[in-house]
């Protein structure tokens, strides 16, 4: 909980999905993307799936190995947006505005990597 909320994982793992989809269908497509574009959506839409499966773990050790399943596709989802990033140059400056975005937010909720 933070600031007296509970945030629902599986509703913000399902947001965040959507928002790789609706994110990936305005990229402009050509030979650079075309192959990224793919990798981005599996990995985004993969950390809702595995922590959905998470949820539903039928031990304590299937849990931990599937939420840090999802972890890794979180990362990996960071990696494939950085490689857009850089076949897209005009996305330049949006990483920079959600890197703030994210540095503002951390630093809000006192979060530490």
């Amino acid at each position: 909980m933070t600031n007296g909320k509970k945030y629902n994982l599986t509703e913000r793992t399902y947001n965040f999905g959507k928002s790789v989809i609706v994110f990936a269908k305005t990229l402009p497509k050509n030979t650079i993307t075309l192959p990224l574009i793919p990798q981005f959506i599996r990995a985004g839409t993969s950390v809702g799936a595995n922590y959905s499966e998470a949820a539903n773990a039928e031990s304590k050790n299937d849990f931990k190995h599937k939420i840090g399943i999802a972890k890794k596709e979180a990362q990996e989802t960071v990696y494939w947006l950085d490689l857009v990033i850089t076949a897209c140059p005009e996305l330049k400056e949006l990483n920079l505005i959600f890197n703030a975005i994210i540095r503002s937010c951390s630093e809000r909720l006192d979060i530490r990597n």
